[in-house]
């Protein structure tokens, strides 16, 4: 007899309102939504997106191609206007959730971003820095190989000295723990290098070579030979394979993202070798690099998640 709507339940957190006590008393259930999945998503709508596994940063439209197409992911778009592309791949051990995402533009800041709009909306476990980078070693990184890479080093801080004279200031981080074992278990099961078919012609017998090795990183376009970025990243660590102008952001945000007191994910960069930072760097291999290094990651899942 009275037109109150009882109780209303959101889960764990009941509200209870204008209750009523009678016959035509009625009670109405509704349940939060997580996710706002779409049916053209692999992801289903009643999952939260706490659970997502990894989450990929890509800078160029090759890259991020590169990867959706490896992965199959689906494009959304949140209700902010921002697009991420997510899916499922299924490991011989799990399922791994995926969303990738591409930045506004080149370079540390817009990296970081970009990684926080990953946190913010889908919490990854891991963060995946993919897509093409300049090879600085002749005989790893020639172009359509692939470094993935565990430790970063940042080059850009330097004292500039009254004379002109240029002291840079490394600054080197390395990965957690159980990322490089699992960077370091794929390489003792496929051999270093690992040997995999050249992936824009799988009816070929061409192979690409993937090497673990660092990243040198910094807001530099490098395509000179003879640059001293190039000497004094090889002189700093003789491992440093190739460069790329978004690992120090990734690596700088990871580590100032371990103050919100939750689980701070690890991170992985993979990058394909598409030009050799000298002066015929270029545009022409950015597809081959960017399809090689998407399938790394694809062939990295198992050990990764």
């Amino acid at each position: 007899m009275s037109g109150n709507r009882g109780i209303v339940s959101h889960g764990n957190n009941n509200s209870f309102s204008n209750n009523a006590v009678g016959e035509h008393a009625q009670v109405t259930v509704t349940t939060p939504s997580h996710d706002t999945g779409t049916p053209a998503d692999n992801g289903r709508a009643d999952e939260p997106t706490t659970v997502w596994d990894v989450g990929v940063v890509t800078i160029l439209s090759e890259e991020l191609r590169s990867v959706v197409d490896e992965l199959d992911l689906r494009r959304h778009k949140e209700p902010n206007g921002l697009y991420f592309y997510r899916g499922r791949h299924t490991t011989p051990e799990a399922t791994v959730r995926i969303v990738a995402t591409q930045s506004q533009s080149q370079g540390q800041r817009s990296t970081m971003a970009a990684l926080e709009n990953l946190r913010r909306h889908y919490e990854p476990r891991l963060w995946a820095l993919v897509g093409v980078g300049g090879g600085i070693h002749d005989e790893h990184a020639r172009i359509g190989n692939v470094i993935v890479a565990t430790d970063v080093v940042y080059y850009e801080n330097r004292k500039i000295n009254p004379r002109g004279d240029v002291r840079r200031r490394g600054e080197h981080r390395q990965a957690p723990a159980p990322v490089v074992h699992a960077v370091n278990a794929f390489f003792a099961d496929h051999g270093t290098p690992a040997r995999v078919h050249d992936q824009l012609s799988p009816h070929a017998s061409k192979e690409f070579e993937v090497y673990p090795g660092v990243i040198g990183s910094g807001e530099a376009v490098i395509a000179d030979r003879e640059s001293d970025i190039r000497s004094y990243l090889t002189d700093y660590h003789e491992k440093v394979l190739a460069v790329d102008m978004e690992a120090g952001g990734l690596s700088q945000y990871w580590q100032e993202n371990s103050v919100h007191g939750g689980v701070n994910p690890g991170w992985i960069v993979i990058r394909g070798v598409s030009d050799n930072a000298d002066e015929e760097k270029g545009h022409g291999y950015h597809d081959l690099a960017a399809r090689n290094a998407a399938h790394v990651l694809r062939r990295l899942l198992p050990y990764l998640c």
